[in-house]
């Protein structure tokens, strides 16, 4: 059990955690910032979480829920006001109704993470500010504090599961719900060189080719919100030929672009983009949480090989455009 100490204050209206952990800084500075590892120790055990947006950057926001042993559900959303790498996150914390909007019936809470090296390893602290006092005991009366102790309780797997988090792992694609799959893939390269290299036409299309044989004659980036976009690719030999369209939806250079695809020559409804990058010790996390029109839509999609094609495109980049820049 890796808390060292629970204190809660009603004069100052806060709740303090302290905990350590046998590992290095940056080690537990990851787990805070990668969904997938986030995930597997922020709900309490009965109550495991799942993150569908998670933006550790000044402005970012995450939202999750929360999925109990009765298949209820509970939900919440963080935005991010400060955060020194290795160092502080200072956040709002609130709850979300059925929809994912914010809960206005409920409080929302101040929270700060500090992250210290100490001579065992690293120390997390964390300090929840409630708005009221009558807020304060509410939630303590909810079983925030026991939920904490248990969700923490599961997070010394996490930190040791080293392989599942690897840099040199492959593309990984996640399920969050009937329309909805993460892909994650950590790619060495800062978020700047990562983010550049999915916006500028030139390096687009050195990389983002599939499997080999292909080439990407068009390659027209929305640089404006609200922007249209068209990409297309074609056999070496010229006998087949496709492409994608859509809209950049959301820009914040350099974590988060949000776009709508379609598929050209398609009807019917297309798909919702969104992809994060993340700074780690190893290189940037880049997770795209994609949101198809339907599970049908989706299983078809999963099962044409796409982690296959995306990986064998990640790989060249890191070979060809990142491993020279």
């Amino acid at each position: 059990m890796p808390i060292s100490s629970v204190s809660s204050d009603p004069e100052t209206l806060t709740l303090t955690i302290v905990a350590d952990y046998p590992c290095t800084l940056e080690r537990l500075w990851e787990a805070y910032v990668d969904p997938r590892q986030l995930e597997r120790f922020w709900g309490p055990e009965q109550w495991p979480a799942t993150f569908t947006r998670h933006e550790v950057y000044p402005g970012g926001e995450s939202h999750y829920y929360m999925t109990g042993p009765n298949g209820e559900m509970s939900r919440g959303w963080f935005k991010f006001m400060r955060v020194d790498p290795y160092a502080l996150m200072e956040m709002e914390d609130g709850f979300a109704d059925e929809d994912g909007n914010r809960n206005a019936a409920m409080p929302t809470m101040r929270m700060s993470f500090r992250f210290e090296r100490t001579k065992q390893g690293a120390r997390y602290t964390s300090v929840t500010h409630f708005p009221s006092l009558e807020a304060m005991e509410q939630l303590v009366k909810m079983g925030m504090i026991e939920g904490t102790k248990s969700a923490m309780g599961q997070i010394d797997a996490v930190l040791a599961d080293l392989k599942a988090f690897a840099a040199d792992r492959t593309v990984d694609a996640q399920i969050l719900s009937d329309t909805q799959v993460r892909i994650s893939r950590v790619i060495r390269g800062s978020v700047e060189q990562v983010w550049r290299a999915h916006h500028e036409p030139a390096l687009m299309q050195r990389w983002l080719l599939g499997p080999d044989g292909w080439t990407m004659p068009v390659c027209e980036v929305a640089t404006r919100v609200g922007q249209s976009y068209r990409y297309e690719w074609e056999s070496d030999d010229k006998a087949q030929r496709f492409g994608f369209t859509g809209e950049l939806l959301e820009s914040t250079a350099p974590y988060r672009a949000v776009t709508s695809e379609q598929m050209m020559g398609m009807d019917g409804p297309g798909t919702r983009n969104e992809m994060t990058l993340t700074a780690l010790p190893t290189g940037t996390l880049l997770s795209l949480v994609i949101t198809y029109p339907s599970k049908e839509i989706r299983d078809m999609v999963l099962g044409t090989g796409m982690t296959v094609g995306m990986e064998t495109s990640y790989a060249r980049l890191e070979r060809e455009v990142l491993a020279v820049a």
